[in-house]
């Protein structure tokens, strides 16, 4: 049996400003009708002897994660919270314990949840090839054949071989600059450093204990101190907490004597930039790739994404212009690795811009801020059928909704009502609210909001139906 190992904890900041820290890249459909997590996982539909995926992802996407697998109608494994980002390493041995706790030793079969693969079948093949090997107690990486001097890439250089298609493992290399980069694709010794791999559940634990111990013994216990919340295993915060950040290639793979590599050329790309869109997608006779609602004159080689409004662009070439709701990145095709600093500017100010969209996702449905000002924020919002907010109340707002589509019922106080089309309601400062679609289309209204203070944390959960009563909202400055 193998289990795909998800990790989907990422936060894509460079492919900013789609991506957000609190709607990352793996969550958005970059190429095609589904999510990059979606893809992940349907890709290994086909393959015969694969179970159910276990998914390693952040808690505060624990709910929009499990949501994508209900829209492809994937029942998970299990659903593992990571506290706080620790790279791979954790993530895997956070796997390992779970999985060997059942008294079982699967394959671990471990895909980032952000890769793009075009050629299924060349994948399809790796992964059984991997199979064979994992079984035989080897730990395998997955080394990409390259086709270009990439320096956005950490490599591996090969060691002797082992069978057809397969090699031990001479040493992994960080990302190199151009000329070294060119050096070895020539040579033809190194493959791009993929980041999935695969190996027996018992195996890697066996590595990480003889390796990286201290690592073990805390994921151990924070397994153990964990607990079910709903669909979700939380492992134990203040436990995980003390675990050091590691990858599994600087905790294991750079130092086991059990790893090979399997190459692999399967149209691989991990979409780590806007350059990585462009090269993978449909382009036009002037080679460029054209996103949502644009217009373009003389524009050559560019990448251009409108998401909320006209975009037009006269006599550019080799750039990026990327447009949503609240913000607009434009910069030269080689330099959108530079994305990120763009974001730690705006961490730094303390920006909402770096943390969410303008449309904010929640397990309920979500929000969108259409207008504010001093004392005001007007919001269009968004309930699924048959979902509720949550019990709650504020300490600084007052609110008024308005039904545009859908019914509503609302509690206000003491009070229950319903309300329909065209319809509203005023909830005074400090009165306990809760709103709830009843019906089986989506409630969409208006709320306006006025008070001196209009933040998200301002928020007193009383009671939710999501577990949330606890929990902070995370905000940052408009």
């Amino acid at each position: 049996m193998t289990v795909p190992v998800i990790l989907a904890g990422g936060s894509g900041t460079r492919l900013w400003p789609l991506s957000r820290e609190l709607y990352p890249k793996q969550l958005i459909n970059m190429y095609n009708r589904h999510t990059m997590l979606q893809n992940t996982v349907l890709r290994l539909s086909d393959l015969e002897g694969m179970d159910a995926p276990l998914i390693v992802c952040n808690d505060v996407h624990r709910f929009m994660t499990a949501e994508q697998l209900q829209l492809i109608q994937v029942v998970p494994r299990a659903i593992i919270l990571e506290p706080a980002a620790k790279n791979t390493a954790p993530a895997i041995a956070l796997a390992a314990i779970q999985l060997t706790a059942q008294n079982q030793d699967p394959v671990m079969l471990v895909l980032p949840a952000d890769h793009r693969i075009n050629d299924v079948s060349a994948f399809h093949r790796g992964i059984e090839q991997g199979k064979t090997l994992a079984d035989d107690g080897y730990l395998i990486t997955f080394g990409i054949v390259p086709d270009t001097p990439e320096t956005g890439y950490g490599y591996i250089q090969k060691g002797s071989s082992l069978e057809d298609n397969v090699c031990r493992i001479q040493r992994f290399v960080e990302k190199p600059d151009l000329d070294t980069a060119k050096s070895y694709l020539s040579s033809g010794d190194y493959c791009w450093n993929s980041g999935m791999f695969m190996f027996k559940a018992s195996t890697i634990l066996k590595e990480l204990t003889l390796l990286a111990p201290d690592m073990v013994d805390i994921c151990r216990r924070a397994v153990a101190n964990g607990r079910q919340d709903l669909d979700f295993f939380r492992v134990d915060q203040a436990i995980f907490d003390q675990v050091a950040a590691d990858s599994i290639d600087y905790a294991v793979m750079e130092k086991t004597e059990k790893g090979v590599m399997v190459f692999l050329d399967a149209g691989w790309n991990d979409l780590g930039s806007f350059d990585a869109l462009w090269q993978t997608e449909k382009k036009d006779t002037h080679a460029n790739v054209i996103k949502g609602d644009v217009l373009v004159h003389d524009v050559t080689d560019s990448y251009i994404n409108a998401q909320s409004r006209l975009v037009a662009a006269v006599g550019l070439d080799s750039v990026v212009v990327v447009e949503t709701g609240d913000a607009v990145l434009v910069s030269p095709r080689d330099r959108v690795q530079d994305v990120k600093q763009i974001v730690n500017q705006l961490k730094s100010r303390g920006r909402k811009e770096s943390i969410t969209h303008a449309k904010v996702y929640r397990p309920w449905g979500d929000y969108e801020t259409i207008d504010q000002s001093h004392r005001y924020q007007v919001k269009r919002i968004t309930v699924k059928p048959g979902a509720k907010l949550s019990l709650q109340k504020h300490f600084h707002r007052a609110e008024h909704w308005t039904v545009v589509s859908g019914a509503a019922i609302v509690t206000r106080g003491e009070e229950t009502l319903l309300l329909k089309e065209d319809q509203s309601t005023y909830i005074p400062l400090g009165t306990v609210h809760r709103l709830e679609n009843p019906g089986k289309i989506p409630l969409e209204l208006i709320e306006v909001q006025s008070g001196p203070y209009l933040g998200e944390d301002d928020i007193v959960r009383l009671d939710d139906v999501y577990g949330r009563e606890h929990e902070k909202e995370k905000v940052a400055n408009p």
